[in-house]
């Protein structure tokens, strides 16, 4: 009882402290994300609007997003703006920012969460069977499999995918979100979700049809590292003294495997999980640029090219706020699941 009553309090401060962190890493994050943007040279005003533009509407537009303010007011509005949920108004699109997020933001958790899946499954099988299987055949190729997909390229990947699947085989479409002849009635924005709300066959498998050649091409990517988490994880718990036990009792090697080791080697790859947020929303920016796919990604790289600083702050501020919520979720599961974890 008296363990128990230890384990409880040791979560509990855990927790607790994370949790009181939080608004310190939330206030570096955005302080550190405010000066880099401000490091970029030129005026964002003149850059975004070029010559296309008079000095009138120049000035009026640099009044507008308070650039003529001093630095530290604009960084306490721009703290107080993002407390609020307000990401600023771009300079190149009538839309707020927070408009275009709602917009485009759903494509991306589409796509994100699908390669999320097809990571932890390629990883979970791959790493598990290669531990079981150590220095054979199978073992390598898991091993060359994960260091070759971690290595390669996004860009570089999707293209080649959309080489051999959509040009030369002729199975998956190359780009977009939805085929033109479909009329998406979708009011959440996630397609597939939609499909299933609407009774919409049409929606869905065109919408998942779409989906798959990015989000496996990312999800391929992203699951690298759990082949490698997963297998590592797995030798060691292979090595330890209940499983030994369990196999010395008779115990079938499969449950072995799944229902004995693969449990408590899970546990990291949550944390895994946590970190591979900023990975996957950094891949997805480049998958969505080369397979056309209308997210929040793609968004964020035309108002780049467009030179609109004050679209691009908001689109990255946003961003980094779901890397940070996620990693903050997943410390808190961590704490939960595993005992080790307190302080």
């Amino acid at each position: 009882m008296a363990s128990d009553g230890s384990g409880s309090r040791g979560l509990r401060r855990y927790l607790l402290t994370r949790l009181a962190l939080a608004p310190l890493f939330l206030f570096t994050l955005l302080t550190t994300l405010f000066v880099l943007l401000r490091l970029a040279p030129g005026d964002p005003v003149i850059a975004a609007l070029g010559g296309r533009a008079s000095p009138e509407r120049i000035e009026r537009a640099r009044q507008a997003l308070g650039l003529d303010d001093p630095l530290f007011v604009q960084y306490g509005r721009y703290l107080a703006d993002v407390v609020r949920g307000d990401f600023g108004q771009p300079i190149t699109d009538p839309r707020t920012v927070t408009e275009i997020i709602a917009t485009r933001f759903p494509a991306t958790v589409e796509l994100t969460v699908f390669a999320l899946i097809v990571a932890v499954t390629l990883g979970v099988v791959v790493g598990a069977f290669a531990a079981q299987r150590r220095d054979t055949v199978f073992d390598i190729g898991g091993r060359l499999l994960g260091i070759v997909v971690y290595a390669a390229p996004v860009f570089w990947t999707g293209i080649l995918a959309q080489l051999l699947f959509a040009n030369q085989l002729d199975l998956l479409p190359t780009g977009n979100r939805l085929s033109a002849r479909i009329v998406a009635d979708a009011p959440t924005g996630f397609y597939l979700l939609d499909g299933i709300i609407t009774v919409n066959g049409e929606l869905f498998f065109g919408a998942l049809e779409h989906l798959v050649l990015p989000g496996v091409t990312l999800g391929l990517l992203i699951g690298g590292v759990f082949i490698r988490m997963v297998r590592v994880n797995m030798l060691q718990t292979l090595r330890s003294d209940y499983v030994e036990s369990a196999r010395a009792r008779g115990v079938i090697e499969n449950r072995v495997l799944f229902h004995h080791a693969f449990r408590n080697a899970l546990i990291p790859i949550i944390t895994i999980m946590g970190l591979q947020a900023a990975l996957l929303l950094g891949g997805a920016i480049l998958t969505e640029t080369t397979f056309s796919w209308p997210g929040l990604g793609s968004a964020l790289v035309d108002f780049v090219r467009a030179r609109d600083y004050a679209a691009a702050q908001g689109i990255a501020t946003f961003f980094a706020l779901v890397v940070f919520v996620v990693s903050l979720l997943i410390d808190v599961v961590n704490g939960i699941i595993d005992p080790r974890v307190r302080y």
